[in-house]
This record gives structure tokens, C-alpha cells and sequence, in this order.
């Protein structure tokens, strides 16, 4: 075996996604496994390079993981001329994501990066056209796909188990505490729009390449934005006005004929089995996923539900349902994607998530936004380069 040190500069390593999942559950986990084993005999070695704006919090999580001192940086300029780095990794707050990405790709660095990809969608097509233009490979993190949950019930769609696929109701959410009396459990730019902040900004992207992905591509889209929680108190407890929306109730037509509804919420109590569940109805049969589990109901074993407000209910409706085995060991999702972006970019391995993918993420939630302002039902375009 011939080892390959791969080195990958991570800006934003030290918010909460880009260190959780990225650094620990991903480029860490890889190393703990002995490195990516290519199948040529050639084996990857992530060495990552943590980049960011705080080198006290920096220094700390290369010691606390072992990592190499003078593998940190803040001057994002000078790591991005080191002839050594192969790869940029961005999981920076979205407004100032673009501008890095840029930088990265003008110094041939392939990319990687969470998403949305830019503030906008001519931003997100620039992105792509000058990644394309400059020859280097890129993807966007589009983690979803590689859930569990979502993993079964992709095989259940190409089994055919549903026929012909009618409707999905998805409900993503959780309580996000104000910040007064309990800390919130996500950053105060969240909750500003002036800061790239908003559950649509946020949650459009994902929805986007889920429908995309397992149903169809969406046709038109009818979405209602609110703010339920008007204000919130930051990091330093301190009040301030919410100016994004932290709830979003969006209709999606796909490709095909299929409906989707789902609503997204930083303001709802959970009464769910997971914080996502997506409801497939179809001709054959119907599905609920969520994170990791699968649960379906088939056309023959469909019971007879009878509509009596006079009586209470007694037959217990989640017990009607059978649990999808799993039936195969299922990786971290952040983690199965880095593994498949690394073997595109060093065993030029087939890779579809890339920076135009992302920018139909950044499409769906402008046009989800417009739809709310203008009270309207949108086309969505197919874009290209």
C-alpha cells in the first residue's frame, strides 16, 4: 500500500457543523480508520489544515485532537497559495463563503463546500462556471442523501414499492430556545436576514436536492415565510430583533406529478418520532422516513379506517406499519460523502453533487422567498452554465 497525504484547508472548522461533522465525524474519522483506501493500492491520508478567525480556538482543537500546530492558520490568502493544499473546504457563515470560494478556485484548489453556496442565485452560477472554467473538481455537501432513513427509502423508490408516487409530506423542526432564560442552541445570525440568516436561506437547499434527488425536479414552488419569534437574545445575552424568518410552510410541484408539502420550523415543539419525517403516499403503498428509520404500509395490508367523531379511537395507527430492516451498516453521511468526493478528485471516481447542484439549492430558496413576498406560485427554471 502506498499512503497519500491529501492536504485540506477546512475555514470554519470552529462553528458548530464544520467541526462536529466535517472535522470529527469525517476528516478525523477517516484518519481513525487508517486513511481511504482508493482500491489501487493507494491510500488517501487527510492531513487537515484548520483555518479560521480565531487562532486561540483554532490552536485548541488541533490540541485537543492531536493535530499539528502549524497546521493552523487566520490568513486564508497564504494558505490558499500553498502549492501543497489540494483541497478548500468552506463551511464559513454564507456571506462570506462566495468571496473565499472564489479565491480558492482562482488558485486551482478543488472545492468542497457546505451550502447554500452563495447569497444569491448569479453567484452560485458563478461559482460553478469559473470551477468549470478553471478545470478543478467540485462538490457541495448535500448530507441528507446518505441518512439512513432516506437511504431506504430511495430503495423502496427504485424497487417500485410505491407505483406511482402521489404526494410527500415532509415537517422538519424543533424548538430553538430564545436565548433569555435558556441558551439558543443555534448562532444569533441565524435569526438576522442582513447576516445571510433565515430557515429558507437554510432548509430550501436541502428540500431542493432531496425532491431533486428521490422524486423529481421541482416544477414551481408556493411557499409562506413567517417570524414567529420576534426577538431573540445573542451570544452575549443581549436582545435583538429577528429580521429572517424562522418558519417556512413551502408546496412544491415535481416533475412526474407528485406533490410535495413541507414545513419547516425553529418554532414548533416536536411530536415526531425524529426532527424529519417525509410521509410517500403512492398507488401501491406508502412510506414514513425519517433520519434513520423507514416504516411502510402496502397496498394489501392497508386497513380500513372508518371516520367517527362520536367515539374515541381504537386502533393504534403506528402500529399498522412495518419497519424496513436496514439490512446494511450505514456510515456517517457527512463522512460518506467526503470518501466519495475524495475518491472523485484522486481516482477520478464518478461525483454528481457539484457547484451547479448547489446553485439549484441557492434558485429554489430565492424564488422560495419571492413566493412568499408576492403571494404567488413560481416556475422554476432549469438552470445551466
Amino acid at each position: 500500500m502506498t499512503r497519500k497525504t491529501v492536504r485540506i484547508a477546512m475555514n470554519g472548522v470552529t462553528g458548530r457543523m464544520g467541526y462536529r461533522q466535517h472535522l470529527v465525524r469525517s476528516i478525523l474519522a477517516i484518519r481513525e480508520q487508517g486513511g481511504l483506501d482508493l482500491g489501487d493500492g493507494t491510500v488517501l491520508w487527510p492531513e487537515p489544515i484548520l483555518v479560521g478567525r480565531r487562532e486561540h480556538a483554532l490552536k485548541a482543537l488541533a490540541e485537543q485532537h492531536g493535530l499539528r500546530l502549524d497546521n493552523i492558520s487566520t490568513d486564508v490568502d497564504a494558505v490558499l497559495a500553498d502549492p501543497t493544499v489540494d483541497i478548500y473546504f468552506d463551511a464559513q457563515v454564507t456571506s462570506a463563503r462566495e468571496e473565499s470560494i472564489k479565491k480558492a478556485i482562482a488558485a486551482g484548489k478543488h472545492v468542497y463546500t457546505e451550502k447554500p453556496t452563495a447569497t444569491g442565485l448569479e453567484g452560485a452560477l458563478e461559482l460553478a462556471r469559473l470551477a468549470n472554467a478553471a478545470g478543478i473538481k467540485h462538490g457541495v455537501v448535500q448530507d441528507k442523501l446518505f441518512l439512513p432513513g432516506l437511504l431506504k427509502l430511495k430503495r423502496l423508490i427504485d424497487g417500485g414499492f410505491f407505483g406511482r408516487i402521489l404526494s410527500i409530506r415532509g415537517e422538519f423542526g424543533y424548538w430553538v430556545f430564545e436565548g433569555d432564560w435558556q441558551q439558543a442552541q443555534r448562532p444569533s445570525w441565524n435569526y438576522r436576514a442582513e447576516d445571510g440568516g433565515g430557515i429558507v436561506v437554510d432548509m430550501f437547499p436541502h428540500w431542493e436536492y432531496v425532491l431533486h434527488e428521490l422524486f423529481g425536479r421541482v416544477k414551481s414552488v408556493q411557499a409562506l415565510t413567517a417570524t414567529h419569534i420576534p426577538q431573540r437574545w445573542d451570544e452575549n445575552d443581549k436582545p435583538y430583533d429577528a429580521t429572517a424568518d424562522d418558519a417556512a410552510y413551502g408546496i412544491f410541484e415535481l416533475d412526474g406529478g407528485a406533490i410535495a408539502q413541507i414545513n419547516s420550523s425553529w418554532a414548533v415543539r416536536v411530536n415526531r418520532d425524529e426532527l424529519v419525517e417525509f410521509q410517500v403516499d403512492g398507488t401501491e403503498g406508502s412510506a414514513v422516513a425519517g433520519l434513520r428509520n423507514c416504516r411502510v404500509q402496502h397496498r394489501s395490508a392497508t386497513p380500513k379506517p372508518v371516520w367517527n367523531p362520536d367515539i374515541p379511537a381504537t386502533e393504534v395507527f403506528r402500529d399498522q406499519w412495518q419497519e424496513v430492516p436496514d439490512n446494511a451498516e450505514f456510515d456517517n453521511g457527512f463522512k460518506a460523502q467526503w470518501e466519495l468526493f475524495l475518491k472523485h478528485v484522486y481516482a477520478d471516481a464518478p461525483y454528481q453533487w457539484d457547484l451547479l447542484a448547489g446553485a439549484r439549492g441557492v434558485q429554489l430558496a430565492e424564488l422560495g422567498l419571492k413566493s412568499s413576498a408576492e403571494g404567488l406560485r413560481l416556475d422554476v427554471p432549469e438552470i445551466s452554465l
